[in-house]
């Protein structure tokens, strides 16, 4: 890791249909292999389907709402303290809180098997939005993690 200068932080253009960064965002998750178009088409016929399904109307809200409910707040990180390895918990900044919930959104969409991926992610979308599936058990299981391990919070630096 260079110790000369601090990574840029660039910020994301807004898509074309909602005009929104997180929208954008989650279209970038979604792309595989340079093919944005089709992760397009994917993320919003995915967003039909859970206006569908939920009737509550924006939804770029309704995806918000999914995210505030799996967005992690801690994490545990390895540290080598003295020949010894352990699993310290640190707070997570906003843009990887973000950044880790919309990728276990999109890794529990695909492991879905047997149905179209707009379906899948319109589904895990809408298990976020109602606290259940199994993205919030993925934020729980993380917060579990880092609550058995806050004895090693001294070892943060």
């Amino acid at each position: 890791m260079s110790r000369r200068h601090r990574a840029v932080k660039r910020t994301v253009v807004p898509d074309i249909r909602y005009q929104s960064p997180l929208v954008a965002h989650l279209v970038n998750v979604v792309m595989k292999m340079g093919k944005k178009n089709l992760a397009q088409r994917i993320v919003y016929g995915a967003f039909e389907k859970v206006s569908e399904k939920l009737e509550k109307g924006d939804p770029v809200n309704l995806l918000l709402g999914a995210l505030e409910n799996a967005r992690p707040r801690l994490e545990v990180k390895s540290r080598r303290v003295g020949g010894a390895t352990y699993q310290v918990p640190i707070e997570i900044t906003f843009e990887r809180q973000e950044s880790l919930a919309l990728r276990w959104i999109v890794l529990a969409a695909s492991s879905r098997k047997g149905i179209p991926l707009k379906d899948a992610l319109a589904a895990e979308i809408v298990d976020a939005y109602n606290n259940t599936g199994s993205v919030v058990k993925k934020k729980e299981d993380t917060h579990k993690m880092a609550q058995a391990n806050r004895a090693f919070a001294h070892f943060r630096w």
